[in-house]
């Protein structure tokens, strides 16, 4: 599959395996996809985020942040921890006891002895589900190549963090699909 990637598609891929190793992630999910989308320039992907208000370093990292906080939650979205709240489980108030007891970040899953694995990184179940999504709209569109732009139109359809934080920014499916294949506004070239 990768051979029909573009270059800003593999551009992307490589700098989701950095994030994850960054990170200390044990593998590359989709929440790293969309932190090196955001690290993008020049790209169909970029200009759609210009477009719709991500391009700002503030708003990037607003989306960082918000990242950040689901990681905290375990992966948890806000929409989850809402439905929890409804339930009587302050979300919140867990993850301070553990993180009071285990230190920051201990509900995030990252491994704190970072140089615990020099191999290859996998690809966890929601970045494997990005790919294989990006892969459809692409036929879907009848395009040739999967580029950074198919990328982006999965992580904001597939459920998830990464499609709630999009949304919560302004970048929704149907706003990003306009952006770049047309429809009254402007068109990524």
């Amino acid at each position: 599959m990768f051979e029909r990637f573009t270059k800003d598609a593999r551009a992307v891929v490589r700098g989701a395996v950095e994030h994850c190793e960054r990170s200390g992630a044990g593998a590359v999910e989709a929440e790293h996809l969309l932190l090196a989308l955001l690290d993008r320039r020049g790209s169909r992907a970029s200009f759609a985020l210009t477009a719709l208000g991500l391009a700002a370093e503030e708003r990037k990292e607003s989306v960082r942040q918000a990242l950040g906080d689901a990681r905290r939650r375990a992966g948890l979205s806000q929409s989850e921890a809402d439905a929890l709240a409804g339930l009587g489980i302050d979300v919140s108030e867990i993850v301070a006891r553990v993180e009071e007891a285990h230190g920051a970040g201990a509900m995030s899953g990252d491994r704190k002895d970072k140089e615990w694995w020099s191999g290859r990184r996998t690809f966890g179940r929601g970045a494997k589900n990005v790919l294989e999504k990006s892969l459809r709209i692409a036929v879907a569109h009848r395009d040739r190549h999967i580029g950074d732009e198919h990328l982006l139109l999965a992580l904001t359809i597939l459920p998830g963090v990464p499609g709630e934080v999009l949304a919560d920014h302004g970048v929704t499916h149907e706003a990003a699909t306009r952006v770049l294949y047309g429809g009254g506004e402007a068109k990524a070239g």
